[in-house]
């Protein structure tokens, strides 16, 4: 296994020579740009079953309303728009894209049909495809190699406070009016959140290693990162176990709905907080574990991933086909403290891993990969098998949703093997 490689310099001011935000308070924003991010891909699975009573719609349509509808042109937008962030301003991208996806959002709760609200969730995937990849690269640029971890488990709250707010909130706030107010809330947050964001945030100076980075074309760094290892085995980890997690907590709201007899609003908030709290903790604690116990080996993130991934899986398949709901939450506990933070070791070695010059271009690939399983694939596998096997019954559900979690179990495989593989395939790429 080669040496560690050197670290490089953190940037300390803008390119027009300001210093920098403080790191905490830029965090901070991007905390709450990712928490509205995610709320609105809760939101529409909280309020599942009364846009379906709405429309008059079934659960494959539902599905793919969670789904493709979202993720089909999220995942076309991703590599060019991080290609763009490897080369400018990350923030500007950032906040457009959240006043772009809060729009969308906005016009979502003003769809009067399924096909609107499908070409609103469209432009609300186009939108969300500017955060992730150029987030990840800008705190990565704010924040040196032994604070990432607690960096990205801070960014990785964003999750359960995002699905808090989508299935309990929305459901909340549907009761007390309708379900369209729940979107026109969350879009116009989203909107003066992302104005905040651009006027506070500076964009940190690129270093001289990026500046000296030769600039591939799109398609020779595509072939550069897939032709790596390790970058195969990070993407795998964050298909398979995102495609594991992301379609029972879509589909976990209607499951408790059916299995338990509870109202949408009861199901939704039973669920996000049965989930989320221990989320919460467990993201924030994988954080802080990682970054002390990896101080001196960056693949102890890696090792910890593929424990926390393991248990998460197992627990959630329990939650799914257990009849007591005393069960069900006693189980979410330990599978919200071991899932909470599976992908934060993830997001940090994929930066530990790529070049600046190829960081935001190389995030956005695993994502798009990630996507493509897990948002495209995953909600609409399960909803198509209830629908075949049971209509709305819970053992369809059931049945749904134990073909797409166990793929979990392959993610873990791949992180023991990527833990072999980062340190020689970091030195490639830096001199590639």
């Amino acid at each position: 296994m080669a040496a560690p490689a050197p670290l490089t310099p953190m940037a300390t001011m803008t390119a027009s020579g300001k210093p920098l935000t403080n790191r905490w308070i830029a965090l901070a924003l991007l905390v709450l740009v990712a928490i509205l991010n995610y709320a609105d891909r809760f939101l529409i699975a909280g309020l599942a079953q009364p846009i379906k009573s709405h429309f008059g719609i079934g659960d494959a349509m539902m599905g793919a309303l969670m789904g493709p509808a979202f993720a089909l042109l999220y995942t076309v937008f991703t590599l060019p728009i991080a290609r763009a962030a490897d080369r400018h301003s990350r923030i500007a991208i950032i906040a457009g894209g959240c006043a772009v996806w809060s729009f969308f959002t906005l016009m979502s709760g003003m769809a009067s049909t399924a096909t609107m609200l499908t070409l609103a969730r469209v432009g609300v995937g186009i939108g969300e495809a500017a955060f992730q990849a150029p987030a990840a690269a800008l705190i990565a640029a704010y924040f040196p190699i032994h604070e990432r971890g607690r960096a990205f488990a801070l960014m990785g709250t964003a999750i359960y406070v995002g699905q808090m707010t989508g299935l309990a909130g929305g459901p909340a706030i549907a009761a007390a009016t309708t379900w369209q107010s729940a979107f026109h809330a969350l879009g116009v947050v989203g909107i003066v959140l992302a104005l905040a964001s651009f006027i506070i945030i500076r964009e940190p100076e690129r270093n001289a290693v990026a500046h000296a980075a030769p600039v591939l074309p799109l398609a020779a760094t595509i072939r550069l990162l897939i032709n790596t290892p390790s970058v195969r085995l990070l993407a795998t980890i964050m298909a398979l176990g995102s495609l594991s997690g992301v379609t029972f907590g879509m589909w976990g709201p209607a499951l408790f709905e059916r299995a338990y007899g509870m109202s949408t609003q009861a199901a939704g908030t039973t669920f996000a907080l049965s989930f989320g709290l221990p989320g919460l903790l467990g993201v924030l604690g994988f954080g802080f574990l990682a970054d002390k116990l990896g101080k001196d080996d960056p693949t102890m993130q890696l090792r910890l991933t593929a424990i926390a991934l393991g248990g998460a899986t197992t627990m959630i398949l329990a939650v799914t086909w257990t009849n007591s709901l005393m069960l069900a939450r006693m189980f979410a506990i330990p599978a919200g403290l071991l899932g909470g933070g599976w992908s934060v070791g993830v997001l940090a070695g994929l930066q530990y891993l790529l070049p600046n010059a190829h960081r935001a271009t190389g995030t956005a690939l695993v994502l798009l990969i990630s996507n493509m399983f897990a948002v495209v694939l995953g909600p609409v596998l399960a909803g198509q098998l209830s629908d075949w096997i049971a209509g709305t019954g819970p053992d369809g559900l059931r049945i749904g949703l134990s073909v797409a979690i166990p793929t979990g179990y392959i993610g873990v495989w791949a992180a023991l093997r990527a833990v072999r593989r980062l340190e020689d395939d970091k030195t490639a790429l830096a001199g590639a």
